[in-house]
């Protein structure tokens, strides 16, 4: 399986540096929506720390897609682009897992798996979320390449080829349906799903689709290319990818100690925001996959700038209170 390319260089920040001041804003998380919010906010001239454990979701692939000007651009040299930026107008970005995240006398406490400590004034939550693979034999090593998860980010490579949908979820059929525009040779997947129901699958064979009822039990590849899936009785289905539809976890730790709020999604609870990214918890927000388990790159990306913007705007209106009362105070002289 990939690994995701360490993006630190030598100069990044300590431990003890970090806990040094007090930041205006800790970025937990620095992929798409992390450094979005980051380079606003340091551009901004607030004091920006980014905390990054350095596993985006999308760092199996080799490439993203539908990023307007970045299509077919790596997923992690994107990354490296956005530690250069932010550093460029010296946002700080430090490798480190956050383990605990809590309420303090300034604001906010983070630590992290090294131990270090630090301290900020807001929150901003860009963990992300992951992809929990069913446990088919062959099927992680192909995870990002021949195994992809997103008619809109991989369905345009898959036009006129043989596509394989593996089901999770009866509701996951839907999937295949957006499948259809790029190609009549599809097959659906559904003993991960159950008893699959009558109608649904009379709909998908009337659309052109196959539906196969017996289980996947390992993935076929010759040098390193997914060629089909095996199944039970021994067969083989022929397939030159596999849409497949894994359960998305939220990696939400520091948003659950904290005691943000949820609410339901299609995808299961998640943390509520409002239309800024703002949680239920004063002073802290959530952006990208945090805030919402549909958000591509570009979307995440715009959710972090939303957030920025309006924590920015948080800070001034604190300013101009802060002027406003002490010319009171003064009696405007």
């Amino acid at each position: 399986m990939t690994t995701a390319k360490n993006l630190t260089p030598a100069h990044a920040a300590t431990g003890s540096s970090i806990s040094s001041e007090v930041w205006d804003v800790i970025i937990i998380g620095g992929g798409a929506g992390g450094l979005s919010a980051a380079l606003i906010l340091a551009r901004a001239r607030r004091r920006v720390l980014v905390i990054d454990a350095q596993e985006p979701r999308n760092r199996f692939a080799e490439h993203m897609h539908g990023v307007l000007s970045r299509d077919g651009y790596s997923p992690r040299e994107l990354v490296a682009d956005g530690y250069r930026e932010v550093r460029a107008v010296d946002g700080v970005i430090e490798q480190g897992r956050v383990v605990d995240a809590r309420r303090s006398a300034d604001g906010f406490e983070v630590v992290t798996d090294s131990g270090a400590r630090a301290s900020s004034r807001r929150l901003i939550v860009a963990t992300g979320a992951r992809d929990q693979l069913p446990g088919i034999p062959g099927l992680a090593e192909q995870w990002g390449t021949g195994v992809v998860t997103c008619p809109y980010c991989d369905g345009y490579e898959a036009r006129g080829r043989a596509i394989g949908v593996l089901l999770g979820s009866v509701a996951g059929a839907h999937k295949a349906h957006m499948l259809r525009s790029y190609s009549d040779d599809i097959t659906v997947f559904t003993d991960l799903v159950g008893p699959f129901p009558e109608t649904d699958r009379r709909v998908l064979e009337e659309r052109g689709m196959r539906v196969e009822t017996r289980a996947v039990t390992g993935v076929i590849a010759r040098d390193g290319q997914l060629t089909g899936l095996a199944l039970e009785d021994g067969a083989i289905a022929p397939v030159d990818v596999v849409f497949a539809e894994p359960p998305l976890v939220a990696l939400d730790e520091p948003l659950r100690q904290l005691g943000a709020e949820r609410t339901d999604t299609p995808l299961g609870p998640w943390t509520a925001v409002d239309a800024v990214g703002r949680t239920s918890v004063a002073g802290v927000w959530a952006v990208g996959n945090a805030s919402n388990p549909a958000a591509l790159v570009p979307v995440a990306m715009g959710s972090g700038a939303t957030a920025a913007l309006a924590l920015n705007a948080e800070f001034v209106a604190e300013d101009v209170a802060a002027a406003a009362a002490a010319v009171t105070e003064t009696g405007g002289a």
